[in-house]
């Protein structure tokens, strides 16, 4: 069932360029891209480009989270802290990842460092955030039974409040891969050497939309 809206706009698509409704070269045909794919799976480019951003995403998630976990979780039993941190914690969500690489590149360079920290700026509030609201609404009756049967404050964390906090925190997990896909193909549209963000953006200098829409087609699959 979730594949016949695909199904029903390639066949849209197709039909669309048999017709000559649109034009081949801003909008090339399902069979072209389709033959581009295969060209460049076979020949290696398409792989390059998505295992390199595959891992800068991988990298930058992993140390978002090894951040963003913990800190969510110490500042949900301290509310002092989580109000002394509101404000510029607030301030920071609302800035958008994209608007800090020009600082990013003139403080890290036009290395892996800089990408990396646009993902971690990317993904670290919806961990964060998800986090903070699953640990701190965790029903006190849980908590409280678990004082009474002994837990020490470890136990009562592991055994009773994470497990009621994960649907929040894989929410959360969630939301903040897709951003850091979001945000990684910014920062390698600005400074990049490899990458899908840096193909499609090549792609754009050479105008060969057809490679565009495989980037395209790459990131959202």
């Amino acid at each position: 069932k979730r594949s016949i809206i695909i199904i029903l706009i390639l066949i849209v698509w197709c039909v669309c360029s048999s017709a000559g409704l649109v034009n081949d070269y801003l909008l090339p045909s399902p069979k072209e891209i389709g033959a581009l794919i295969w060209e460049m799976l076979c020949n290696g480019a398409l792989w390059k480009h998505i295992q390199i951003s595959l891992l800068r995403v991988l990298s930058g998630f992993g140390i978002t989270f090894c951040m963003a976990f913990p800190l969510a979780v110490f500042i949900s039993f301290s509310p002092l802290c989580l109000e002394l941190l509101q404000t510029p914690l607030e301030f920071v969500r609302h800035v958008p990842p994209l608007a800090t690489t020009p600082l990013l590149i003139l403080w890290l360079g036009i290395g892996e460092a800089s990408k990396l920290a646009v993902i971690v700026l990317a993904t670290f509030f919806p961990i964060f955030l998800n986090t903070v609201n699953g640990v701190s609404g965790c029903d006190r009756k849980l908590v409280e039974v678990g004082h009474v049967l002994g837990l020490g404050p470890f136990e009562r964390l592991v055994r009773i409040i994470l497990p009621f906090a994960l649907p929040a925190i894989i929410v959360g997990m969630r939301l903040g891969f897709g951003y850091s896909w979001r945000a990684l193909i910014g920062a390698e549209l600005l400074a990049a050497t490899a990458g899908l963000g840096y193909m499609i953006i090549e792609a754009e200098e050479l105008a060969r939309p057809d490679i565009v829409l495989v980037g395209i087609i790459s990131i959202g699959t």
